[in-house]
């Protein structure tokens, strides 16, 4: 097999970003409709925090208040590690290892998926603050306009959103240090023919 069959033989690894509103997970599912294999790091952590390991290390680290009832309340987590940097850095370095074995053991099992997908795809939302962009093959960031954001953020009342921004870097920074961005100004099929795009451009 010649070198450059090789090279389209390998699925693009790709880390998805944004800022808080700019719309990930909307472009994570574009992505998938157009072939993509997709994952979020947040319904990973989601998972993760459901299993009774991660109940039991958090109830000693933060409290019997983050599991109400015998189950993790993410809102309780925020609030517990909101202002408080030694216990961000300990659920941080608690969540993260583990995350990354999730997303390793999921990107091994593409190999074998028919169709073979376009490109396996993790949202990051803290992609370049993590430090997490070398894994990847490429980076793409999500940007919208602020005031799109603002109203996103407050239909859907996030919980902890002012600690959020606080530790992400701003959205156009975001961009900048991306490979390839994408504006979600607009409506879904505009940001899928954007996406479409981007995906063209990988694979060529």
């Amino acid at each position: 097999m010649a070198a450059g069959d090789d090279a389209r033989d390998v699925i693009p690894f790709v880390g998805l970003t944004g800022g808080i509103g700019a719309g990930k997970s909307e472009a994570l599912a574009a992505l998938e409709r157009l072939g993509a294999a997709t994952l979020s790091s947040d319904a990973v952590v989601h998972d993760i925090l459901a299993t009774e390991d991660a109940r039991e290390a958090l109830v000693e680290r933060l409290g019997e208040e983050v599991a109400p009832g015998g189950e993790v309340d993410r809102g309780a987590v925020a609030r517990a590690v909101f202002g408080d940097a030694e216990a961000r850095e300990w659920l941080e370095g608690y969540l993260w290892p583990r995350v990354g074995e999730r997303i390793a053991a999921w990107r091994g099992e593409l190999a074998a998926r028919q169709p073979r997908p376009r490109a396996a795809i993790v949202e990051v939302p803290l992609l370049f603050e993590s430090g997490m962009e070398g894994v990847f093959d490429k980076t793409l960031a999500v940007v919208a306009d602020d005031g799109l954001r603002a109203e996103r953020i407050g239909v859907r009342g996030h919980e902890g959103v002012e600690s959020r921004e606080e530790r992400q870097l701003d959205q156009h920074e975001k961009a900048s240090r991306a490979d390839f961005s994408v504006r979600n100004d607009g409506s879904v099929a505009e940001l899928e023919q954007e996406l479409s795009r981007v995906l063209g451009t990988m694979e060529s």
